[in-house]
């Protein structure tokens, strides 16, 4: 599915990325190989050229989940991938919301962003 918006719920262990338009949704779930307990520390990040990899065909980006491990992917991405770094648009914090909900957040960031931006497809 083409679509122009993803969220990227993250942590250590796992990512969910949910591409979405204003009808449908694409869950994907990549989790890191890993089996150590982070507790606050720079964590695995070799599932993060998968996660990055998911993000191929989006024009908008945004990153949420808990703890550290979203902006330690937006700057592994800014170094191995610069050209999907400029997908990124944003990253919040979030807790352990459903699938349904971390895309809920994503639609109500996204009509404030794109409104702001100017962009038609808002509407």
């Amino acid at each position: 599915m083409s679509t122009y918006h993803a969220v990227v719920w993250m942590d250590h262990s796992e990512a969910h990325v949910l591409s979405f338009d204003r009808e449908h949704v694409e869950a994907q779930k990549i989790r890191s190989r890993s089996h150590h307990k982070h507790q606050g520390k720079s964590g695995d990040t070799t599932f993060f050229p998968a996660v990055s990899a998911a993000l191929g065909g989006h024009h908008e980006v945004l990153l949420t989940g808990p703890g550290q491990a979203r902006e330690e992917f937006r700057a592994w991405v800014k170094k191995h991938q610069p050209e999907a770094a400029k997908l990124i648009v944003d990253s919040v914090p979030s807790d352990h919301p459903s699938d349904a909900q971390i895309v809920a957040l994503a639609r109500k960031y996204f009509v404030r962003f794109d409104q702001m931006a100017g962009d038609p497809a808002a509407q």
